[in-house]
């Protein structure tokens, strides 16, 4: 048996990336599938048809989980498509890094809602849902840097500190519902974000790294295979990095 199966998964932000990788891995696991996307209208399109071959029901939504109202009508378009919601990951994310000498307001704030802000929009709608099935996870997705700070990302390490301190919230608030909330912390990942960057930097990063190399979407993907199925069944309130050792 597949570890998904039966499970219907919500992953925000998922066009490219991690979360298209979280929600690829998911489909293989047998989890029907709705996932959002903003900004990529045709990878979002192409993401769906891609999932579709698993033989899972799946479909895209182009919603902004940092608006409320959005996030409400998302919820409420899932149930009607899907039936329910086990499972959301909280992946949707922007960086605008700057000093913080030079960082502008609109900067701050653009992060901080996109990163932050969805979760806590997302979060409360879906887990009236969860509430009355008295069943769900909350998979967050935060970042080394949200634990140790990082020069540069004051917006980006804040959010993503946020997050961690929301969901340890959210465990404790429901869970004598059976309703968990475990957060993800990813440290360096090769994704579209960093095939950009200069490879001597990218060496000299990975060389700060107990393990040697950059992580990959998959090693994030696993761990959230883990969490979203009934083996993670006992854990919540954690913070699990993915970070080849970095912290």
């Amino acid at each position: 048996m597949k570890l998904l199966e039966g499970k219907t998964a919500l992953i925000t932000g998922a066009s490219k990336g991690i979360g298209r990788k979280i929600a690829e891995k998911f489909a293989e696991q047998g989890a029907d599938v709705a996932f959002t996307y903003l900004s990529s209208v045709e990878k979002g399109e192409a993401l769906e048809q891609e999932l579709q071959a698993f033989g899972t029901k799946v479909k895209g939504y182009r919603s902004d989980a940092s608006k409320f109202d959005e996030a409400e009508k998302l919820i409420q378009d899932i149930v009607a498509d899907f039936g329910t919601i086990d499972v959301v990951v909280n992946n949707a994310g922007i960086t605008k890094d700057g000093l913080l000498m030079r960082m502008s307001e609109q900067n701050w704030d653009d992060v901080i809602d996109i990163n932050l802000k969805s979760v806590f929009n997302v979060t409360k709608a879906a887990s009236r849902v969860m509430m009355k099935n008295r069943k769900g996870a909350f998979i967050n997705m935060s970042s080394v840097v949200g634990v140790q700070g990082n020069a540069g990302q004051a917006n980006y390490s804040a959010s993503k500190a946020g997050i961690i301190g929301f969901s340890k919230s959210v465990a404790k608030e429901l869970g004598s519902r059976n309703i968990r909330a475990n957060v993800v912390a990813p440290g360096f990942i090769r994704t579209e974000m960093t095939d950009v960057l200069d490879p001597k930097v990218v060496e000299g990063w990975e060389q700060g790294i107990p393990l040697k190399r950059a992580g990959e979407p998959e090693d994030v993907a696993n761990l959230c295979i883990f969490l979203a199925s009934d083996m993670s069944s006992y854990i919540t309130g954690q913070v699990i990095p993915v970070d080849g050792g970095m912290l």
